[in-house]
């Protein structure tokens, strides 16, 4: 037990885990999970889901959670020692994972199970297993096994290097502006930029391409070159324009060779096939089509978004022929016209604490829980840790029951992936092995400001927008009441669903019921005045129409790129045929964009990242069910949030999404609601 990852009695032992730890305690559980393969795989072995679990998954939970522990910290606290660690376990992980999935054995064992005696999760759970081993390669015989399993080998050593090189190359760059440069710029980040720079001893401010940094930049500093030169920047990381070290392009070239190769030798065309397997897409064209109507459908409030842009940058801003970096600053001093206030006004409000009271506030109200602080060992003074309790009534008796905990780590800082994300500690599961009730642990990671000095972090509306939407991921792993470890909270949701209740819970952000509650001006107190919220809501779709055609942009690119396009080609040309088609700006031929895209070179959005435009439809839908039902004061109805609980949270993975839709609206999905909640209707 001197080992932390070794250390399952309750929750990881964060701040005791070194580098020095990953290789011993991965081959230990490496040998473990592979005894228990060969247990459950043996001929005698009985073929009953409940003798397989309490052998293999409980063995194979062990090596997912240490892994987890691994993965988190080479993502939030990333040192040389660690990364080197990680990298040097991975390949061995990996092949265990792939050999897994692909055992013809194991598939056999679970083929033979009659689903008759399972449970409606179990039977879920089972039909779910049964999928993934055919796309596991568990059919494949001889050579074509094998080459299969080197590919998910090498596409796990490339995805890893891809988010190392995109990661390093924002690191490395910082330009020390000097103080004239930063004319425009928001006080908090002046200073927070000259903190940065008196740390490192220079003179001047720091700025880096970390978005606390690179988006106020962009967005308010009057200096034309200055915007060019963090543009620029920031548009060629990891890329064959910028520090040849870090360049992403021939791995990009490679992970789409693999992936086609995989698709083939599983019998499919293209890797966009595989993808939708387990989606609720039925096919890529469904999907083309799906984002090509969209388009069609955004692309005229685009293109009057940029219209507008256009000539209120030729009328007030002597701006005559906007460049690519000219558009965040001309579209913030449009919307600061237009609507008399800025991001800036408004962030002074949204003071961290009191947000996240605010959504504390919504979720225990909605969902009938209470939130507290609780204790764990963590990786950063930064993070902290939450419970979420219920009251239970038994008989006389009320009592209190842990639903599930999580971590919140909001700061940036550098070692820290970009980005914003939810994951899982582990799972809730009634374990076979001992009977008892594993609850639920998620991290919600987010990357905001921090605060200077002595103030609390201000948060823009959008950072809290974050925070709501990841809140919605771990929502839906906590609260699940499945205890069928493969389809509880997040897990067996279909791709494309899985980002339902993120984006449900950011409508509440919109509400001014909500956000009075959660607002405090940072210096005086006072809470955001009704005439602003009322500005922020006029200005809510500003320029929606670009937004989404900016986001069919990347999802019509990504999934082209896994089923028409020829890995051997250099993709840029079809980047720009895409663009062509949907964009309504034309960035500089200089722009690197896809060479940090990481949601599709490592991540889990390859031929997917249409999922986020997807689910949009299904969450507008299912929030309009609260607006339907919303009280005279505004308030949404707890009964809807009951039922919206029950259908969709409670029932995780254990049922088809839409059937967990219909079961709340009582119909199939419409895109109705979205057009309209977005102004494009």
């Amino acid at each position: 037990m001197s080992n932390p990852l070794l250390d399952f009695t309750d929750l990881p032992l964060f701040d005791k885990v070194q580098p020095e730890h990953v290789a011993p305690a991965t081959d230990t559980l490496l040998a473990a999970a592979d005894k228990a393969l060969q247990t459950v795989t043996e001929v005698g072995f009985p073929n009953r889901w409940e003798d397989i679990a309490k052998v293999l998954d409980t063995a194979t939970e062990n090596l997912g959670r240490a892994w987890g522990v691994v993965g988190h910290l080479n993502s939030v606290a990333d040192t040389p020692e660690l990364r080197a660690a990680y990298n040097e376990a991975l390949p061995k992980v990996t092949d265990f994972w792939t050999r897994l999935g692909s055992d013809e054995r194991l598939y056999a064992k679970y083929k033979a199970i009659d689903p008759a005696t399972l449970n409606a999760e179990q039977r879920q759970a089972h039909k779910n297993a049964v999928r993934n081993f055919v796309l596991g390669g568990a059919e494949l015989t001889g050579a074509a096994r094998d080459r299969f399993a080197a590919i998910q080998e090498r596409q796990a050593e490339l995805s890893q290097k891809f988010s190392e090189n995109a990661l390093d190359a924002t690191d490395a760059f910082s330009y020390y502006a000097a103080e004239n440069e930063l004319t425009g710029v928001p006080d908090d980040v002046v200073q927070a930029a000259r903190a940065a720079a008196q740390a490192d001893g220079k003179d001047g401010y720091k700025l880096t391409l970390k978005m606390p940094s690179y988006l106020p930049v962009m967005q308010f500093a009057h200096s034309g070159p200055l915007r060019e030169r963090m543009y620029r920047a920031y548009v060629t990381r990891a890329s064959d324009q910028g520090d040849p070290k870090f360049d992403n392009s021939a791995l990009i070239q490679e992970i789409l060779a693999l992936r086609r190769e995989e698709a083939q030798l599983l019998g499919f065309r293209n890797f966009g096939e595989v993808s939708v397997v387990p989606k609720m897409a039925q096919s890529p064209q469904e999907v083309v089509d799906f984002l090509r109507d969209l388009a069609r459908r955004a692309k005229p409030y685009a293109e009057k978004d940029i219209a507008d842009m256009r000539a209120f940058a030729a009328e007030k801003l002597s701006l005559q022929d906007p460049k690519a970096w000219d558009w965040p600053y001309i579209g913030e001093k449009l919307k600061e016209e237009r609507y008399a206030f800025s991001e800036q006004e408004v962030k002074e409000y949204f003071t961290a604490p009191k947000v996240l009271a605010g959504l504390f506030k919504i979720i225990e109200t909605l969902f009938e829980v209470t939130i507290r602080r609780d204790v764990a060992p963590v990786w950063h003074p930064g993070v902290e840790f939450y419970r979420i309790e219920r009251e239970r009534r038994d008989g006389e008796r009320m009592s209190t029951e842990l639903v599930g905990q999580f971590y919140l780590d909001p700061a940036a800082r550098n070692g820290k992936r970009g980005g914003a994300w939810m994951d899982d500690v582990r799972a809730r599961w009634l374990r076979p092995d001992n009977g008892k009730l594993q609850t639920p642990v998620a991290h919600l990671v987010c990357n905001f400001a921090e605060g200077v000095d002595g103030k609390p972090p201000l948060l823009t509306h959008d950072d809290v927008i974050t925070l709501f939407h990841e809140s919605g991921h771990g929502l839906h792993h906590m609260l699940t009441q499945v205890n069928e470890r493969d389809v509880s909270g997040i897990s067996g949701v279909e791709w494309d669903a899985v980002e339902l209740p993120s984006q449900f819970m950011e409508n509440f952000c919109w509400e001014w019921s909500v956000l009075r509650h959660m607002t405090a001006h940072v210096d005086t107190g006072q809470p955001l005045p009704r005439e602003l919220f009322d500005k922020m809501i006029a200005a809510k779709n500003f320029q929606s129409g670009l937004g989404t055609v900016r986001q069919i942009e990347f999802a019509l690119f990504d999934m082209l790129l896994h089923t028409d396009h020829d890995p051997a080609q250099d993709f840029m040309p079809l980047l720009a045929k895409v663009r062509q088609e949907v964009a309504v700006i034309q960035p500089p031929p200089f722009s690197r964009t896809a060479h940090t895209f990481s949601h599709i070179f490592a991540g889990g959005y390859a031929a997917g990242y249409y999922s986020y435009k997807w689910a949009e439809v299904l969450s507008a839908d299912a929030y309009a069910a609260f607006e339907e039902t919303a009280g005279k004061d505004g308030l949404p109805s707890i009964e809807t949030g009951r039922k919206y609980r029950q259908a969709i949270l409670e029932a995780g993975g254990s049922r088809p999404a839409i059937e967990s839709f219909k079961a709340f609206r009582g119909r199939e999905p419409s895109l109705d609601a979205l057009l309209r909640h977005q102004g494009m209707a």
